[in-house]
């Protein structure tokens, strides 16, 4: 891992084992997809923050508050000098969905455990159904971050100016094919296709049969060579409700040295629905060398 952009966000699993009675300085969250999973098991001392429940408003389709998300942080026990170490089921998609909450509202020390649930569930390693308890703190958030995070009219100025998209679901959803994903009928569209322009690196690409993320050299052959994205570019990734997006958020910003690159939360659920943008159908346009 010594040669990402920022080796520094990403922990093993051999160094989650050798720190989990570090509860006073570190705290492990599990986010998962499915929001039971946490109580079959998980790992020694580390809280759950279920992304439907904890981070999204339930009125509003939004993330909840900067209050709101201090008070969950309080109840979860964290410090705004709380190091917070992330990890979940899908190879990470909410672990990475989670720590680019935290980041939006502005916490420094975010981790993320190379490999996920999947990793250490594949080494063996000792699970609990024990929920641990941990003392009520005075967390303190910042006002969201917007550099971070691109809203509809932001995405529609940056595709009339031709800046980079990057669409990170899979072929058949970026074709037009799917409107929606049969497991995912609540998060539809009403048409199918991509932002014209965008394009196409299924967010799968960048992880390896283990879980973890892959090396750099073969992350920059598949962003950079052979879809000419440019580290020092404006770049928004987007999916279907942000998710996935996120992963490949922290896959170029983190682990690739992106400068400026940005999630689209609102995703293909929003843009698929609007009035008034355009679509794209099919195959994408050739990269240009």
């Amino acid at each position: 891992m010594a040669n990402y952009a920022h080796p520094e966000v990403l922990v093993s699993t051999d160094w989650v084992a050798d720190h989990l009675d570090d509860t006073d300085s570190l705290r492990l969250v599990e986010s998962d997809e499915d929001i039971l999973l946490y109580e079959t098991g998980h790992i020694l001392n580390a809280v759950k923050i279920d992304w439907v429940n904890d981070l999204q408003d339930q009125v509003v389709r939004d993330y909840v508050g900067k209050e709101r998300f201090a008070e969950l942080c309080r109840k979860r026990g964290i410090s705004n000098d709380t190091t917070v170490v992330f990890y979940g089921d899908k190879n990470n998609w909410w672990a990475c969905y989670a720590f680019w909450v935290f980041k939006l509202f502005g916490h420094e020390n975010c981790l993320i455990m190379n490999g996920g649930r999947k990793k250490w569930e594949g080494e063996g390693r000792p699970m609990t159904k024990e929920k641990p308890s941990f003392a009520a703190t005075n967390y303190q958030a910042q006002d969201p971050d917007a550099s971070i995070r691109a809203f509809r009219e932001e995405v529609l100025e940056h595709m009339r100016a031709n800046r980079p998209l990057v669409d990170v679901r899979s072929p058949a959803e970026y074709r037009g094919e799917l409107t929606h994903m049969p497991e995912y009928p609540q998060e539809g569209a009403m048409r199918g296709g991509h932002i014209p322009g965008a394009r196409n690196i299924p967010w799968s690409r960048a992880v390896a049969e283990d879980g973890t993320f892959k090396p750099r050299e073969d992350l920059e052959v598949i962003y950079l060579h052979e879809q000419g994205l440019d580290p020092n570019a404006d770049t928004i990734a987007y999916c279907r409700i942000g998710e996935r997006s996120s992963h490949t958020w922290f896959v170029l910003h983190y682990l690739l040295g992106f400068n400026d690159v940005r999630n689209y939360d609102g995703s293909w659920t929003e843009w698929g629905n609007l009035v008034g943008v355009p679509i794209e159908k099919g195959e994408p346009a050739a990269v240009k060398a």
